[in-house]
């Protein structure tokens, strides 16, 4: 029956690419027997609970395969139809070309961008090991899944694959479970052109246990190899299965042919007769099919409710743990959070790193699901929970991860850690080193993942390191992903405050853009009124206005030095902060009037990086400080002065101007 449920899946994966006109079928085809035992026979899974604790996650790497998720999601009985099948990539259908989170039941990450998925997976083994460390007893066991991933070549060149299997095996994660599709095709043709290291000797090397040689068109082997991966528990194991890309297909069968493109009428018709489906019938799924697993369907449902009767036991003999667990679930903050960390006393001038490690530990203390790390500098970036334990092979209680020099990784891991759920992750490094993560971060954007980063070093203050630690472009550049809200603090309370807003947002991933040198407090008007409008008035004018300085970070206390030299000279100047440009930008033309008054008021910006978003905010008459080059090599407050980040020259440029 297993074969006939991936003759099915490839019949109904080869149909819907065929309707769109569009997609991968040789993946579909080739790994339908992989799938189909997953999803028929090993996974723990329940289609009417997508969101169960404690399902088996199951991955798909290769995610432009996605045709072999939706065929296996629609025959298990999850809430895909066959008429959101014919719908394959059309506009706001329930399948679009690449699986995407949230859009799809049983689809567990967005995937595509090669080797993401795999990263993704790692995250999530990590997280179920923390969460059974922390929620099972001795006498009820109510974490206990395991991760599933299915990766192609692609995704083993990638070198994020590198770098996230690398911290899976020092980790020793026995829950992770990958599957390589060793189909040697790329889209250019063999993979000989470019891929002829040994994969099984390199994740050997990692330390993980490898299960090789299995043929993965033969149920019984892809049956012995897992049961066996399952068996190995102070490892992650990776199968490599062989097969033909394209399977059934008469005439691309094992060739690139197949990779992306529709396989046409008379290419299914071939397929079709040689797995003896109906070959004027689309969307066939034969009634032994869907007897056979609606018959798996009910004995995962019982499964399921023999789990929840454990719960049951569990919760009422561990109340507290249970309330602890649903409080992680939902991400809910203690109702004290804002007044603790709004009166917690930092000395000044600090870095706002510092005020940003200060103000975490305060919260770790507090939200006990909390949990992160740095790529390698944690001493830098302050941001190590100096009272908790570390996360290790041996010791999954801890709340910080090691996660090396791994920046590409790092973003992709914390992801699948938050797609796990019942865990809060952050990540960091310099803001400069964000480039090696970026994609990752446009993943959390795109799912909606609250994962918070954590940059420092932001700027060319940074000084003796030179222009290639001395972030320019970075900071506009992350505040043009859509979805990511982009913090840069001025002192120690707007840090505090970036931080409250980054954990009361569930929707969304947040940077914090931290300095290295020491910033001093700010004097606020009003105080911190109307920073949750992204922009505030942080300096009011002496007399009758006449020009606005507006800047974030370490250029906001510039700026009130500009202001009082300009007062010194009879010019009465408005210092505003806009630690969120975005939404500062959002918030209408009245609120933008108040503050930054009507638009032939004289406008500066001030940025030590690129300024050219700040034309948004400055009227006909304006001045804009930037940075447009690389910065140097020397002692930060030198830097800072040969690129006219110096109040004198500022101020100077204005009184000619104005």
């Amino acid at each position: 029956m297993l074969k006939e449920v991936a003759n099915v899946v490839r019949g109904l994966s080869a149909d819907a690419i065929e309707e769109a006109n569009s997609g991968h079928p040789g993946l579909p085809l080739g790994c339908a027997e992989l799938g189909s035992v997953l999803y028929g026979e090993v996974m723990k899974h329940n289609p009417a609970d997508p969101d169960w604790l404690n399902r088996d996650r199951f991955v798909l790497s290769a995610g432009h395969g996605s045709a072999l998720l939706y065929s296996l999601l629609h025959l298990t009985g999850y809430d895909l139809s066959i008429e959101d099948l014919k719908e394959f990539r059309q506009l706001g259908s329930k399948t679009p070309g690449h699986p995407e989170y949230m859009d799809t039941p049983g689809v567990e990450t967005t995937t595509g961008p090669l080797g993401q998925g795999f990263a993704n997976a790692v995250g999530m083994a990590i997280a179920e090991q923390m969460l059974a460390e922390k929620y099972n007893t001795d006498e009820f066991e109510i974490i206990d899944h395991n991760t599933y991933t299915l990766l192609g070549d692609g995704c083993m060149m990638e070198g994020i694959t590198a770098e996230a299997a690398s911290l899976a095996g020092h980790l020793g994660l026995g829950k992770l479970i990958a599957i390589y599709d060793d189909n040697q095709i790329s889209i250019a043709g063999d993979t000989d052109l470019t891929f002829t290291e040994s994969v099984g000797d390199r994740f050997k090397a990692y330390d993980w246990h490898v299960i090789e040689e299995v043929d993965g068109h033969d149920l019984e082997q892809i049956r012995a190899a897992i049961e066996a991966a399952k068996e190995i528990q102070d490892k992650p194991v990776l199968i490599i299965a062989k097969t033909d890309i394209g399977y059934g297909a008469p005439t691309k069968q094992g060739s690139s042919a197949a990779h992306g493109a529709p396989l046409g009428a008379e290419e299914i018709k071939g397929m079709k007769e040689e797995f003896g489906l109906p070959v004027d019938e689309k969307f066939y799924v034969s009634e032994e099919v869907t007897e056979f697993l609606g018959q798996r369907k009910e004995e995962l449902a019982e499964e399921y409710q023999v789990w929840q009767e454990k719960f049951a036991a569990w919760a009422n003999v561990n109340p507290e743990l249970k309330e602890e667990l649903e409080r992680a679930l939902n991400l809910e903050l203690p109702e004290e959070l804002r007044e603790v960390i709004t009166e917690l006393e930092i000395d000044t001038p600090i870095a706002t790193r510092k005020a940003s490690g200060a103000a975490l530990k305060e919260i770790a203390d507090q939200v006990p699901y909390l949990v992160g790390g740095s790529a390698d500098l944690a001493p830098s970036n302050k941001t190590y929970l100096d009272k908790y334990d570390e996360v290790q092979a041996d010791n999954f209680a801890g709340r910080n991860f090691r996660f090396g020099v791994r920046e590409h990784a790092m973003g992709a891991i914390v992801n699948g850690i938050s797609l796990e759920g019942g865990l809060r992750p952050f990540c960091s490094t310099f803001l400069v080193f964000s480039d090696y993560m970026r994609h990752a971060i446009r993943m959390a954007a795109l799912m909606k993942q609250p994962v918070v980063y954590v940059f420092t070093h932001d700027s060319i203050y940074i000084g003796e390191d030179g222009p290639t630690h001395q972030p320019v472009e970075h900071v506009e550049s992350l505040r043009m992903i859509p979805n990511l809200t982009v913090l840069r603090p001025a002192d120690e309370e707007e840090t505090k405050e970036a931080w409250l807003q980054a954990m009361e947002r569930a929707d969304g991933p947040t940077a914090l853009i931290l300095t290295r040198q020491n910033l001093p407090h700010l004097d606020k008007a009003n105080g911190l009124a109307d920073i949750d409008r992204g922009g505030y008035v942080v300096t009011e004018e002496a007399g009758e206005l006449d020009l606005v300085l507006m800047a974030s970070g370490s250029e906001v206390s510039l700026a009130v030095e500009v202001a009082q030299l300009l007062k010194e000279e009879g010019k009465n100047a408005r210092v505003v902060s806009v630690p969120d440009k975005e939404l500062f930008a959002e918030q209408g033309e009245d609120y933008l009037a108040e503050v930054l008054g009507d638009n032939d008021t004289f406008r500066v910006a001030i940025e030590a990086g690129i300024g050219t978003a700040w034309y948004r905010f400055l009227g006909a008459n304006h001045h804009l400080v930037s940075m447009d080059r690389f910065g140097a090599s020397g002692p930060g407050q030198e830097v800072a002065r040969k690129f006219g980040f110096e109040a004198d020259k500022i101020a100077e440029d204005i009184l000619e101007k104005l």
